[in-house]
């Protein structure tokens, strides 16, 4: 029989197994909104991967229309855009870095600086965590902002203002960069822009936080379509756009060498018979790669498609309503178990469980209340 010291030492190394375990399914979300006095602000709340359960969301740190969020690879900071019109007397919106303190998940500010540009809506960083990249809505402009060491942002490196139109004389009058995001290779940069329905493409010099324009600068869509949120499949092969204006997403293959895109589809995110006011807004690739998630603010519901490995086509697979109204953005949690969906207009995210084989959203009841969630960033906890 073995011996009771032996069992006791077992035991204890299969308890500290299992709570670190429990603890590596651990995640902290992060929620960005649209400033409404008294409760403004970056919200957070606790979330177990492992059961899907979410916790009350409760404020971690000061914030002006905090529209946009990214977390440092090192989890010790946060970084925010912020949608205002005045930044130290100049026309340009703010870039705010935040300290996170690990146990509690409160925010410290740490500094900010000018976006470069007018009305900052996205905001994503290198995977070095040395460089901070923005795109300015109200602008049309993008800009990318060095890290320091210590967190704090040095004022922008380089800026590029966009030029040009398209058809929609209401909403394409000039351009509107809606978003920027980098290759998995970390050497080319992507900004959707609304206003010129194009991706442009830029180069990423990654010793000197800067961006130039690629040769080929970029991939259009369908005149009209008003691009606004991009995503990579994980193997880099193909990339998705999600059309605001059109209700569309469009296919690229993509040819990392030179950093090109190329068009393969262009889908309807709605029903064929849906009659109502709807555009879309956020698309997330499952991790697995197998599916893909756009969301329809107006049908309040995520599109859900499957992803055909060979080729990077997308094949429709019906609507989940959402639980709420406005799904501006949503996540899949880094397990790919869960989908968080932050609903805008009626102040509530909502919790889903994913299906692994056919990427079906199913959900799980649980809504908790936050103010105009408009952005869900997830924070993994790792064991101590």
């Amino acid at each position: 029989m073995p011996s009771s010291q032996f069992c006791q030492g077992l035991c204890m190394a299969v308890l500290l197994s299992l709570a670190a375990d429990a603890s590596a399914q651990t995640h902290r979300v992060y929620l960005g909104n649209y400033t409404r006095a008294p409760e403004g602000g970056i919200y957070s709340a606790a979330f177990d991967a492992q059961t899907g359960k979410l916790g009350a969301a409760t404020l971690a740190g000061p914030a002006v229309n905090a529209s946009f969020l990214a977390i440092h690879p090192s989890r010790k900071y946060l970084f925010a855009v912020g949608e205002i019109s005045d930044f130290d007397g100049k026309k340009t919106g703010g870039v705010s870095a935040y300290s996170i303190d690990a146990p509690s998940g409160q925010l410290t500010l740490l500094n900010s600086q000018s976006s470069a540009g007018a009305g900052p809506c996205h905001i994503v960083l290198d995977k070095a965590g040395t460089t901070a990249f923005v795109a300015n809505y109200g602008g049309g402009s993008v800009a990318s902002l060095p890290i320091g060491g210590d967190g704090r942002l040095a004022p922008a490196a380089s800026a590029i203002q966009h030029v040009g139109s398209s058809v929609n004389s209401q909403r394409q009058k000039e351009p509107h960069a809606h978003s920027i995001n980098l290759d998995p290779a970390n050497a080319f940069v992507f900004a959707a822009d609304l206003g010129l329905d194009k991706v442009l493409v830029y180069r990423f010099d990654a010793a000197r936080h800067t961006l130039t324009p690629n040769t080929p600068d970029g991939a259009s869509v369908p005149p009209g379509s008003g691009p606004r949120h991009f995503a990579f499949h994980p193997t880099g092969k193909y990339a998705y756009v999600i059309n605001e204006l059109g209700n569309t997403v469009t296919a690229f293959s993509y040819d990392a060498s030179v950093g090109k895109l190329s068009e393969i589809q262009t889908i309807t995110t709605l029903p064929t018979d849906f009659q109502g006011t709807s555009h879309t807004a956020e698309v997330v690739v499952h991790p697995s790669g197998k599916f893909l998630y756009g969301s329809n603010r107006g049908h309040d519901t995520l599109a859900n498609y499957m992803i055909d490995q060979n080729t990077g086509r997308l094949t429709a697979a019906g609507f989940t309503p959402i639980g709420g109204k406005t799904p501006r953005n949503f996540a899949v949690d880094p397990t790919g178990k869960w989908v968080l969906i932050g609903c805008q207009s009626t102040n509530n995210v909502t919790v889903f469980s994913v299906n692994q084989e056919t990427g079906a959203l199913t959900p799980t009841g649980q809504s908790i209340d936050a103010p105009s969630p408009v952005c869900v960033r997830f924070l993994e906890l790792k064991p101590q």
